[in-house]
C-alpha cells in the first residue's frame, strides 16, 4: 500500500532515517519523528533548513518529481541580513551564477512583515545594528543549498531557510516535527502535476 505525508521538519534533523556520520554525537533524524516504515523523501531540506518534505513509498511519482524536467514549484520564506533592494530582488529572479551554474528563473518578492513562523530553536544570531528581511522565494529547480548560495551572490546571507510549500502542499496546521498523511485531494493534485505526455501515475 502506498503512503504519502508531509513532514514539517525541525531545524536540527537530517533528511534521512540514519545518521552516517563517523562523529561520537549523533544528529536527529526522520526518524526520531516518522515511525510509517519504508517511506523515503522526495527531494533534500539541508539540516540547517526548515519546513516542507514529503514522504512517499512510492517510486514512480518519488522519481517524477525528483526529476529536474517537472520544475514543480518549491516555496521558501527566507531571512536574510539587511534589506534587498529592488535590484537585488530582480537578479534573484532572472537567475544568478553559483558554482558556474545560472539558476532559473524564479518568482522574488519582499515580505511585507516577519511572517508567522514558531521560534527557531535555537534563535538565530543577530547582529546589532544590522537590519534583516524576509523574503519568499519560489524555485523551479532543487539543487544543492541553492536558496543561500543565491542570496549570497546578490549579497543578502541567509540567516534563516523554511520551505512553506511544495506545489499545492502547505505547512499550514502542522508544527514543527509534526506530520499527516495527504488527503485524497492533494493527493490528486499531486498524481496531476506529475502527469507528462498523457500518461499519469495510477
Amino acid at each position: 500500500m502506498y503512503r504519502y505525508l508531509i513532514f514539517y521538519k525541525p531545524y536540527g534533523v537530517l533528511t534521512q532515517f540514519t545518521d552516517n556520520s563517523s562523529t561520537e554525537h549523533k544528529r536527529s533524524t526522520l526518524k526520531d519523528y516518522i515511525s510509517v516504515p519504508s517511506v523515503y523523501p522526495v527531494g533534500r531540506l539541508d539540516w540547517d533548513s526548515e519546513g516542507l518534505l514529503l514522504l512517499t513509498n512510492d517510486g514512480q511519482l518519488q522519481h517524477r518529481l525528483s526529476n529536474p524536467r517537472f520544475g514543480h514549484p518549491r516555496t521558501y520564506w527566507v531571512q536574510v541580513e539587511r534589506i534587498p533592494d529592488e535590484d537585488a530582488q530582480e537578479r534573484l529572479r532572472q537567475g544568478v551564477v553559483i558554482q558556474d551554474y545560472r539558476t532559473r528563473r524564479a518568482k522574488v518578492k519582499l515580505l511585507p512583515a516577519e511572517p508567522s513562523l514558531p521560534p527557531r530553536d535555537p534563535p538565530i544570531r543577530f547582529r546589532k545594528n544590522v537590519p534583516t528581511a524576509w523574503l519568499e522565494m519560489t524555485l523551479f529547480e532543487g539543487k544543492n543549498r541553492q536558496v543561500r548560495r543565491m542570496t549570497a551572490a546578490v549579497g543578502f546571507p541567509t540567516l534563516r531557510l523554511v520551505r512553506v510549500a511544495i506545489a499545492h502542499l502547505s505547512i499550514v496546521g502542522l508544527d514543527p516535527g509534526q506530520w499527516r498523511d495527504l488527503s485524497l485531494v492533494e493527493l490528486e493534485l499531486l498524481k496531476k502535476l506529475c502527469q507528462t505526455n498523457g500518461s499519469r501515475i495510477k
